[in-house]
Order: C-alpha cells, then sequence, then structure tokens
C-alpha cells in the first residue's frame, strides 16, 4: 500500500495531547480550507464546530430511540455476555473513531469515507465508500421518520394514519436538515440529546422501571422478573442481538464529516473521549436496569416497559431528540451529494444561486427518497436491520484497519518492529471482526425478513388506524 504524504509530522501525537492555547478562536475567516477551498468574507464558514458541539453531534448521531432495544439484547444474550459484547464492541469501534480523526490529520483534503475509499481502492472505491454511506444514512434517516410517526400515534387519542405521520415528520426534517452547516445544527443536537437520554429515556423510563420493580401488568397480573444471567440463543438470535449493539454504535461513517467542520480538529479526541464515555455508561446503565426488572417482559423499544402513561410521557420528552435525529440523518447524506456536485467550485461557500440550487436539491430529494422508501415498504424495520447488518458495520470496522495499514505498511515494513506487529495484527484483527459481524447480521437479517414474510403473508406493515406502537 502506497502512503500518502502527511501534512502533520506526528497526527496521532497531535490528536493525543490536548491543544495547549485551548480551542482556536477564528477572528478571521478560513483563507483556505483543504476540503472546502478559499473562504471569503460572506461566504458559508463549514469549519466551524466548537468540540463541544462536537460532542453534542457524536452523541446524537450514536444514541437514538435504538438504545432502549438493548434490554431486549440482554434477554437474548443475557446479562453477562450482554455486557461484555457491548463493551467490546464500544472498545473496538473507539478505536475506529480515533482513527478517523488521526486519519483526517494526515490527510486534510478527506471529507468523508468516499474519499477514503478513492484513496484506497481509487474510483471504484469512491463509489463503493459513497454508496454505502448514502445508503444506509438514507434508510437510517428513513427509520428515523417511522419513529417519529411512532412518537406521534403513542401521544395521539385519534386514528390519524402513520403515513400522515410520516409525511409530518418528513417536512419537520427537510426544514431543519437544510441548515447548512453542523455548527449551526450542533445546538440542535445538544437539545436532542438532552430529551432523548436525560429527560426522555435515562430518567424517566429507567427510574420509573426501578421504582416500579417489574414490568407492566398483563391482564391484571404483575409478572415476575425472570431475568438470566446467561442465556441460550441461537446463532440467529445471537447474531440479531450483536447487531443490533453494533448499530447501537454505528455513528463512526458520520465523523468523518463532523471532524472536517471542526474548528480545531486537535480537540478531536478530546470531544470522542467524552462521547465514548457517556454512551457506553448509558447503554450498561440502561440495559441492565430495565432488563434486571422487567426479565423477558422487556419491550422493544423499551419505552413500554414502565406503563402506558410513562410510555406517553416519555415519547413526549423523546420526541424532539427523535426529530433531530431525523435531520442529522438526512442532513449527511445531503452534504455528501453536495460536496460532490459544488466541491473545487467557487460555488461551495459562495451564496449564490447555483450553491443554493444545489444545496435545497439534495436536501429535498434525500428527504423525498428516505419518505418514499420508509413509506412503501412492508416490513421496513426489518429491512433496516439488513441494511444496518450490511452495510454499517462494514462501514465501522473494514475502513478502519486498511486506514492505519495504508499509512503504516511501508514505513514499518521494514524495521519490523514490536509496536508495528502489534499494530498489524489489531488491525487484521479489526477487519475480520467487520467482516465476520457483516456476514453472521446479514445472515440473520435476511432469515428474519424471510420468518416475518411468511408471518404476515406479504401484507404492508402500514395501519391507518389508532396504532399505539
Amino acid at each position: 500500500m502506497k502512503k500518502q504524504s502527511s501534512l502533520d509530522p506526528n497526527p496521532e501525537d497531535v490528536l493525543a495531547e490536548e491543544s495547549q492555547a485551548g480551542e482556536i478562536s477564528f477572528s478571521e475567516p478560513i483563507q483556505d480550507d483543504a476540503v472546502f477551498g478559499e473562504i471569503r468574507e460572506g461566504d458559508t464558514n463549514y469549519r466551524n464546530v466548537s468540540w463541544i458541539g462536537t460532542v453534542a453531534l457524536m452523541l446524537k448521531v450514536q444514541i437514538g430511540l435504538g438504545v432502549l432495544t438493548i434490554p431486549s439484547c440482554f434477554d437474548i444474550l443475557g446479562i453477562v455476555p450482554g455486557i461484555i459484547v457491548l463493551i467490546a464492541i464500544a472498545v473496538t469501534t473507539t478505536w475506529s473513531n480515533w482513527m478517523v480523526g488521526v486519519f483526517k490529520m494526515r490527510h486534510r483534503d478527506v471529507f468523508g469515507i468516499g474519499d477514503v475509499g478513492r484513496m484506497l481502492l481509487g474510483r471504484v472505491g469512491y463509489e463503493l465508500f459513497g454508496g454505502a454511506y448514502m445508503l444506509y444514512y438514507i434508510f437510517t434517516g428513513g427509520s428515523a421518520l417511522l419513529s417519529i410517526s411512532i412518537a406521534f400515534n403513542a401521544l395521539s387519542d385519534h386514528g390519524a394514519c402513520t403515513a400522515i405521520f410520516v409525511a409530518v415528520a418528513a417536512i419537520i426534517a427537510f426544514t431543519f436538515s437544510s441548515i447548512q452547516t453542523l455548527g449551526r445544527i450542533s445546538w440542535l443536537a445538544w437539545v436532542g440529546v438532552s430529551c432523548v437520554i436525560i429527560a426522555g429515556e435515562f430518567f424517566i423510563v429507567t427510574i420509573a422501571v426501578g421504582i416500579q420493580g417489574h414490568a407492566p401488568m398483563t391482564g391484571g397480573v404483575i409478572p415476575e422478573p425472570d431475568y438470566k444471567l446467561f442465556g441460550n440463543p441461537t446463532f440467529v438470535e445471537a447474531m440479531t442481538a450483536v447487531s443490533t449493539i453494533t448499530l447501537a454504535y454505528a455513528g463512526t461513517p458520520a465523523f468523518f464529516n463532523i471532524v472536517s467542520e471542526m474548528r480545531d480538529p486537535r480537540l478531536y479526541t478530546r470531544s470522542l473521549t467524552i462521547c465514548q464515555t457517556i454512551v457506553a455508561t448509558i447503554y450498561i446503565v440502561i440495559g441492565t436496569v430495565v432488563y434486571y426488572y422487567c426479565g423477558s417482559h422487556v419491550a422493544s423499544p423499551a419505552l413500554g416497559s414502565a406503563g402506558l402513561l410513562i410510555k406517553k410521557v416519555a415519547y413526549g420528552f423523546a420526541l424532539p431528540g427523535l426529530c433531530v435525529s431525523a435531520v442529522l440523518f438526512l442532513h449527511l447524506p445531503s452534504k455528501h451529494i453536495f460536496m460532490r456536485i459544488l466541491r473545487g467550485s467557487r460555488h461551495l461557500t459562495a451564496p449564490t444561486l447555483t450553491h443554493w440550487i444545489a444545496w435545497i436539491g439534495s436536501t429535498g430529494s434525500i428527504t423525498a427518497i428516505a419518505y418514499i422508501v420508509a413509506s412503501s415498504i412492508p416490513v421496513f424495520s426489518d429491512l433496516v436491520a439488513l441494511v444496518g447488518a450490511l452495510l454499517a458495520t462494514s462501514l465501522c470496522f473494514q475502513p478502519m484497519g486498511f486506514m492505519w495499514l495504508y499509512d503504516n505498511w511501508g514505513s514499518g515494513k521494514q524495521e519490523k518492529s514490536l509496536k508495528w506487529c502489534l499494530c498489524v495484527a489489531w488491525c487484521v484483527f479489526i477487519i475480520l471482526t467487520g467482516f465476520f459481524l457483516t456476514i453472521g447480521g446479514t445472515y440473520a437479517s435476511v432469515v428474519t425478513i424471510i420468518e416475518s414474510y411468511q408471518k404476515t403473508g406479504g401484507s404492508s406493515a402500514w395501519s391507518c388506524a389508532n396504532n399505539d406502537n
């Protein structure tokens, strides 16, 4: 593998150490950026995300309503194996996320994972990685639109059609995803994180379940907690649970875009450390507490595990957070298209007519596709799981192992020091782990889709009745 010349002499050291002067405050517009080009006064300054705003964006692209599927994963695996798997995924994805920052510091012209694909495999790699990135976030955005409709249904007392709620969600997402920079969206990310984690999930559901001490009554009978320390799942069940936990950490592809818009990318590691610590803590606490008290009676998502009233309250608080998730998941692929169209031209940052047509056209097209896909495909949740297993894992593990090898294979091959050999072994482990999770998770998702199709007879999952999901 050919090593590209470094723009920073020791990028790993730069990321390992905090900026002595703190975060850089640009009093003047950036004159020339390797990604966005020349930025003049009055232009859109994409490099304007603070390190605190980076924490919020990182948290929001990872944590959504899916965090409350973790208790059901513990029901499949058992508490002990579930926590072990969760920590293992946290460690490996944290390394992958860290490698994103290192690679960005070495190659300042990298904006997204598509650029990584170009460096590794040429034009084919750019199309392959970029296409996978687009497809993954379009389906994830569609899933977010459906989650918003579920929240509306849970809060609504009238029988509005689910398709109407999804349309409303799409309008909201399009409006805010059209905000041009992540720096301007970061305040929304804080709102979303606060609502979904602190209010909607962590405090309300977890504490309510702990106080209640059991799952909701069924037929006037209080179910006995039947948690398992160790589960006995089939291969398909185990891979489904592992894939679900992996998806809870699958924000890695978006981290390229986030670090590219940071004011000071040297503070990326600080933001990443805070983010991953918060995420791992919340996942373990929510998963353990909710599953301990509810056992096999846990709902998925677990917002319904504390009863109907708490479910409504939790969805009410979580709704803004779900909207922010949809905004980010639609903004990211839109930015990929926008950059592809205008990168290298004056229109990328200048507020010209071409600039606005390209940007609004990108966000509008992505939102429309996400809405159409989400509202027209039966068993959509199963299809999202398939796309996540096939694309999310392959975007979170394999590229990062190859990225390290791309930068270090030639320089260290001659010396073959112990550190170099261990790093190579680790990268090979990451790559093989990624392939195993991709193949195993995809197989489990396909089996689940076939079973769901057979049970429903291929009928549509849409219902225009008042469906309190």
